[in-house]
């Protein structure tokens, strides 16, 4: 064999090598182009008012600038007057929530362990469980707290304020009606009440979207909110005052709890009390739900399994940080419970 018929066998390898790798790198760009067209989409969406990601909030398009000073009445009997909203602490997740949505994340210094999305989760923690560490809090040298009924321990709420930093108390929010009053009232502390208009038209407008979209054929089903920690054996059913009845109302169900005669917020969660409210879905924290071992564990609960949502293990789990949050993410999670309670009507 000559070396001219081997030339032309040499010069063909580097080039189906080169064809190999164009093809590969083809491939590999359809597939992120592919990857990425499910986000793209669910950016629209959300700019439509639907699905966004579990762990991430929304900011307004742009950033308020503060108006201050600006005076606001806390719930404790005092008037809070705001200087400076450069290094904002929310002590709950809520709170945190909608300083984020109403643009001004930028100026959170620290979170506590219930404010759990995305744009906080490098901030410093300054609760001990959910207990405020007033050292904590202090180190940080903030222009601004908000808390509200919730928070505690009282004494470290007075050493914060007897340090001179202007602390807010807002009421706890439980219901639907709860959610425009609480932004306006922290858009206000923050001398950003246009911001705080804006926030709350967008959240009430997303809220109506979100229950007219909730399907309204057959009987109402009763829903049965129930707080799970299984590390600490706290098992409760959610009565009128557990915050969970003005959500199940609105996805067009019937609060169990409430329907069973219960009195309250919570009550130890027993077969009698269960089987009283014979709930057809049950309602759960996600984490409360890992704790006790996902839907097999939790039907091993006390009366469980007899009920008709256990039965059917109709179980509507939603995360932590947002079933009762009561503010800007509070359509989204309308239209969780509703997909996870209506599934065959989901689209």
């Amino acid at each position: 064999m000559s070396s001219s018929t081997i030339r032309p066998r040499v010069a063909r390898g580097p080039a189906l090598l080169l064809l190999a790798l164009g093809l590969l790198l083809a491939l590999g760009l359809l597939l992120a182009l592919t990857a990425c067209g499910p986000s793209g989409t669910a950016a629209k969406a959300t700019a439509a008012g639907s699905s966004r990601a579990p762990d991430a909030v929304e900011p307004l398009p742009v950033e308020p600038v503060p108006q201050l000073p600006a005076t606001t009445a806390s719930v404790d009997g005092r008037q809070v007057t705001v200087t400076s909203a450069e290094r904002i602490i929310p002590l709950n997740g809520s709170l945190a929530e909608l300083v984020f949505s109403l643009g001004l994340g930028p100026k959170v210094v620290a979170r506590d362990v219930s404010t759990t999305f995305q744009q906080a989760a490098a901030l410093p923690v300054i609760t001990q469980a959910h207990d405020v560490s007033a050292e904590g809090v202090l180190s940080l040298h903030p222009t601004v707290v908000l808390a509200d009924r919730s928070t505690g321990p009282a004494e470290a709420i007075a050493q914060i304020r007897a340090a001179g930093v202007p602390l807010l108390v807002l009421d706890d929010a439980k219901r639907l009606a709860d959610v425009g009053p609480r932004i306006d009232t922290v858009a206000a502390a923050l001398g950003i009440p246009d911001a705080g208009r804006q926030l709350t038209e967008r959240t009430a407008q997303r809220i109506d979207e979100a229950k007219a979209a909730v399907p309204t054929a057959g009987r109402r089903p009763k829903v049965a909110f129930l707080y799970l920690r299984g590390s600490a054996s706290v098992y409760l059913l959610g009565g009128p005052a557990s915050g969970a009845g003005s959500l199940i109302e609105a996805v067009g169900g019937e609060d169990a709890g409430t329907a069973a005669g219960l009195s309250g917020d919570f009550t130890p969660l027993t077969s009698e009390a269960l089987v009283k409210a014979a709930p057809d879905a049950i309602l759960v924290m996600s984490k409360g739900l890992d704790s006790v071992g996902g839907v097999d564990g939790l039907l091993k609960l006390p009366g469980v399994a007899q009920t008709p949502a256990g039965l059917d293990r109709r179980i509507v789990s939603i995360e932590d940080g947002q079933l009762l949050s009561y503010g800007p993410r509070t359509p989204q999670v309308l239209r969780e419970i509703a997909a996870q309670l209506y599934p065959a009507d989901a689209k």
